[in-house]
């Protein structure tokens, strides 16, 4: 683009989903070689002038062509092939505030699985223990019974004073645990036997009555979560009283050819699945058969999928996160983020904003992307000294990330904004 081309005037008209900050619906004359931090003085002055009540500067993004400005609009637009000639539509929305540090929680070996509920964690760690923390970052429990280390960890249900939840170990087992809370005890409930090899991952459906788990045995298990002895489950035999009784698979779901690495339901009766095969696969449990299978380049290192946007997001043998539309019937990778310089490990969306999601990987470092900003993540969120092994969000502002460093490291944005 030339000179003359950068310093032209381009009529914009700016367009906003946030009410509260919604301006006049006239153009505005503005200079093609404006940069967001321009945008976003401009759209300040606005408000400012047409709104009387709005007091305290905000911070905007700006979307122009389907993806988030981070460089000059004229650059954007010439990379987009858009004419300047055209009024553009330009629209704003509240970024999503700048995470904070918060807490740094010590572990005595690397901290391999993590899950937020509320206002509680779940840490499961490679001394072969598990360990409750408040969000505040107080140590509740540490809590022995697997006998190596603990790759996997999820709650399960919460029902007044009392919590489930589910651990996976490379030691071939899942254990399901009751917390009491106000008394901060934990029963072994049932030990669950069925992989020939370690448990890599697990999730629990949203119902809460059954999880899944993959193995290094290539196979997921499907269990029922169910405190209840049911009658598909006779109580085989007390393996040992702490240990509670044990439980068989409901089902085993093979196809894979190597180690799963990420499990997620997707709905009551699909399960999705990713593997060092290289492949996802989308499963039927009822039927134990493949609905869907989509082949990647690399070995998966997670899964994660969100049911507010139905979309797929996985970690890779490379720098890449990708983001995937198993509905697509064109090309299924719909985006590639780009900004990790080590292999990323873990993915994880965030549960109440459609846009918004975490990565972790082996150069140490946790990002907070926006899908429609490939390019360049909202934050890098430092502090890791080691690799980054899982991830985690605890209600819309509070980001938790586990790492060889022996330490969770908890961030916190300063406020929890609405869906954009």
């Amino acid at each position: 683009m030339s000179g003359d081309a950068l310093e032209a005037q381009l009529q914009v008209r700016f367009i906003t989903k946030q009410e509260q900050y919604a301006v006049p619906d006239s153009p505005y004359a503005i200079q093609c070689n404006v940069h967001p931090a321009d945008l976003n003085t401009l759209i300040n002055a606005i408000l400012k002038e047409t709104s009387p009540s709005f007091e305290k500067a905000v911070i905007f993004d700006f979307l122009v062509c389907g993806e988030l400005l981070c460089a000059s609009l004229a650059e954007h637009l010439q990379e987009k092939g858009v004419s300047t000639e055209d009024t553009l539509e330009v629209e704003y929305l509240e970024r999503f505030p700048a995470p904070t540090p918060q807490d740094c929680l010590m572990h005595d070996d690397w901290v391999s699985a993590v899950q937020a509920h509320s206002s509680w964690i779940l840490s499961g760690s490679y001394d072969n223990s598990l360990h409750i923390w408040s969000t505040k970052g107080q140590h509740k429990l540490a809590i022995p019974g697997h006998t190596s280390p603990v790759k996997a960890v999820s709650w399960v249900s919460f029902q007044g004073d009392q919590a489930t939840f589910v651990s996976g170990s490379h030691d071939q087992t899942a254990i399901l645990w009751v917390w009491n809370v106000s008394r901060n005890s934990v029963d072994c409930m049932i030990t669950y036997r069925g992989h020939d090899k370690g448990i890599e991952c697990l999730s629990v459906s949203a119902d809460g009555n059954r999880f899944a788990s993959g193995s290094w045995d290539n196979n997921i298990c499907l269990w029922s979560a169910s405190l209840a002895e049911e009658e598909n489950h006779p109580a085989t035999k007390k393996s040992k009283p702490e240990h509670g009784t044990t439980r068989n698979p409901l089902t085993t779901l093979k196809g894979h050819k190597e180690a799963i690495s990420g499990v997620q339901w997707m709905d009551y009766n699909t399960v999705l699945s990713s593997g060092w095969d290289h492949l996802l696969k989308i499963w039927d449990c009822d039927l134990g058969g493949i609905k869907q299978e989509i082949a990647g380049n690399k070995a998966f290192f997670d899964v994660d999928w969100s049911p507010l946007n139905n979309s797929i997001i996985t970690a890779s043998a490379d720098r890449h996160v990708r983001l995937y539309d198993p509905r697509s019937t064109e090309s299924i990778v719909k985006t590639t983020f780009t900004s990790h310089t080590g292999w990323v490990q873990s993915v994880r969306w965030s549960k109440t904003k459609d846009t918004l999601f975490l990565s972790a990987g082996y150069d140490n470092q946790v990002k907070l992307w926006e899908t429609r900003s490939p390019r360049t993540p909202l934050y890098d969120l430092s502090g890791h000294e080691d690799k980054v092994l899982c991830c985690d969000w605890s209600n819309p502002s509070l980001l938790i990330s586990g790492s060889s460093d022996n330490t969770l490291r908890i961030f916190k944005a300063k406020h929890a904004v609405g869906n954009a």
